[in-house]
């Protein structure tokens, strides 16, 4: 099963990433931009049976490994 994931800051936490992004498109003449958050996006291949496991497994994956749960918010898609 393929399942992505989007790891991202919890509001309220800093993203000075975000922001040096967020500058470098108001310099370069994107002017329209209010907000910039930036986040990981991971593809995994997981070879459980089923797209509940697959999620589970991931969701495992992200409490004990791959997110920071203290400062950031994660979300899971199986993609079928």
């Amino acid at each position: 099963m393929k399942v992505h994931i989007h790891i991202t800051l919890k509001p309220g936490v800093l993203d000075p990433q975000g922001k040096a992004i967020e500058q470098s498109l108001s310099r370069i003449g994107f002017s329209q931009i209010g907000e910039v958050r930036q986040g990981k996006f991971l593809e995994l291949v997981i070879k459980d049976e089923t797209a509940e496991e697959a999620e589970y497994t991931a969701r495992s994956m992200c409490e004990k490994l791959l997110a920071n749960t203290v400062i950031e918010d994660y979300s899971i898609e199986v993609v079928v």
